[in-house]
């Protein structure tokens, strides 16, 4: 028998932990639906959607970790077509759905890594899966590139920039996930 404050295996599998497993989906969809936000009002068509994958499958099971992402991607749509005034063409929705899936191919790629990686919530754990999703992330972005165009936005220094974008994002989520950890503000013990 399991004593009460120990994780479980299943859930000790997951490396961000900041609140109570039961309230992790709606955690996850508010914290990433926010950093959503404030990201296409400050960065437009450079959404780190790479790092909202890693931190989602660092949190939660693939499934909800999809719907997650998913969810956040919408709130990107809404705010680019509704705030931003995206043109509404074939061209510009036809991206946002390609922006879309490789957003959902990310998540699955981090999810994978950080299933094969070894257990614990080392920040080495994290990047390895970063470099997997922005990876995978960026491919679906550029197979998109023959029958949509934008092939210019592929350049290495481009690429780099928006790596590095995706890894300050991680950063600065995990670093949320920890604060709101030590907070304890959701009835999760400090010790578990």
């Amino acid at each position: 028998m399991m004593p009460a404050e120990m994780p479980s295996p299943e859930i000790d599998r997951f490396r961000l932990r900041p609140v109570a497993p039961r309230l992790a989906p709606l955690f996850c969809f508010a914290l990433l639906t926010a950093a959503c936000a404030l990201a296409s009002f400050a960065l437009a068509c450079a959404t780190p959607f790479a790092a909202f994958a890693v931190v989602a499958a660092a949190m939660l099971p693939l499934r909800p970790a999809l719907l997650v992402v998913a969810g956040a991607w919408l709130v990107n749509q809404g705010i680019g077509f509704g705030a931003l005034h995206y043109p509404i063409d074939g061209s510009t929705i036809a991206w946002g759905l390609v922006i879309g899936a490789a957003a959902l191919l990310a998540t699955a790629a981090a999810s994978a890594v950080l299933r094969m990686l070894p257990q614990g919530r080392t920040p080495l754990m994290l990047a390895i899966a970063l470099v997997a999703a922005y990876a995978a992330y960026e491919l679906a972005l550029l197979a998109a590139t023959p029958f949509l165009g934008g092939e210019g936005a592929f350049t290495a220094a481009i690429v780099t920039r928006l790596g590095f974008l995706s890894a300050v994002w991680l950063a600065g989520l995990v670093a949320a996930c920890e604060i709101v950890r030590l907070l304890a503000p959701f009835g999760r013990t400090r010790n578990a």
